[in-house]
């Protein structure tokens, strides 16, 4: 008899996935959750806390040029000066006694007798210190953002990045969902740029999917749903921000699923809204053109926020969708 046919299915399950391996991507996932983990240990800071601040920090840095790219596990990044002491001459420091002097935020979060602004713990350690400066009340962490960051968007977006890593008790929420079921009749295509026929001259910041009355539109990504309600421009529209500092915008519907409010945490695939023509108007106007999905995009990059071109994601999710589908 084979050594195999004596053990129990599950085990030989469990077996062959702890040989399977590991890709880089899913290996740094892994330590950035353990840096976490064990310095919610040494501090008593919530956990999604400083993976929202180190994941706010690696979205700035992908759209930055005066930021560098950090390449290690941990992505916050303190400048020097703030690090070792605006008046410190002495920059690149690692002493913990000359960087207080100066007035330094750098300190020793692994006991080695340095503050290395390269080494995951003395940096986490150092941002926890700095957002339970004021206490470990939510409020508390959102004043010290606020003292760090200067800007409210920023507070805004690491404290939905907090939310949802605690919701779904993960960092890993890269998925999506292409906007409209694969099931029902659609049609689009690239319409970035493309004139505006009310409201005066205006690019089209977003793709039109076409698609009957009714058809349901769901969430493409994790996110909380940051507005819900009526624009004169785009109708009954749903705007739901994700984890990657990306505001996804959903607008025309003739109607909301209901039970969704602002506030709400959603995933992919989660039903927000009907195709529809509102919009363009006061108040339940609609009509004045083609049921269609208007979908668009907004990066913001600790600064200001922008809209860029949707149609590469959403071609992208179709194809992954209908893939997946196929597989099934």
């Amino acid at each position: 008899m084979s050594k195999w046919s004596r053990l129990p299915m599950a085990c030989l399950i469990l077996y062959f996935l702890s040989a399977m391996p590991v890709s880089a991507e899913q290996r740094v996932t892994e330590e950035r959750a353990a840096y976490y983990e064990k310095m919610e240990r040494q501090t008593l800071v919530p956990w999604y806390y400083l993976a929202a601040v180190d994941q706010f920090e690696r979205n700035i840095q992908a759209v930055r040029d005066d930021l560098p790219d950090r390449t290690g596990t941990i992505s916050i990044h303190f400048p020097r000066s703030t690090w070792a002491g605006r008046l410190n001459p002495l920059k690149k420091t690692t002493t913990p006694a000359v960087i207080t002097f100066f007035g330094g935020r750098g300190l020793d979060g692994d006991q080695d007798g340095k503050a290395d602004p390269n080494d995951p713990d003395d940096v986490l350690f150092t941002m926890a210190t700095l957002l339970t400066k004021n206490g470990y009340l939510e409020s508390d962490i959102k004043k010290a953002l606020k003292d760090y960051y200067k800007k409210d968007a920023s507070v805004k977006q690491i404290m939905t990045i907090a939310a949802l890593y605690r919701h779904f008790d993960t960092i890993e929420l890269d998925g999506h969902a292409f906007p409209l079921p694969l099931g029902y009749n659609y049609s689009y295509r690239s319409t970035w740029g493309d004139k505006r026929g009310w409201g005066g001259r205006r690019m089209h910041e977003g793709t039109d999917l076409f698609a009957s009355y009714g058809v349901p539109v769901r969430a493409t990504t994790y996110g909380i749903i940051e507005i819900k309600g009526w624009n004169e421009y785009g109708g009954w529209r749903v705007g739901i921000r994700d984890v990657h500092n990306v505001y996804h915008y959903f607008a025309h519907l003739s109607g909301f699923e209901k039970g969704i409010k602002e506030g709400m945490i959603v995933k992919p695939g989660t039903v927000v809204g009907y195709v529809g023509s509102s919009g363009y108007g006061k108040p339940g106007t609609a009509g004045k053109f083609p049921p269609h999905l208007h979908y668009g995009m907004y990066k913001y990059n600790g600064r200001m926020e922008w809209a860029f071109d949707p149609y590469p994601s959403l071609s992208h999710w179709e194809q992954a969708e209908k893939a997946e589908k196929k597989s099934n």
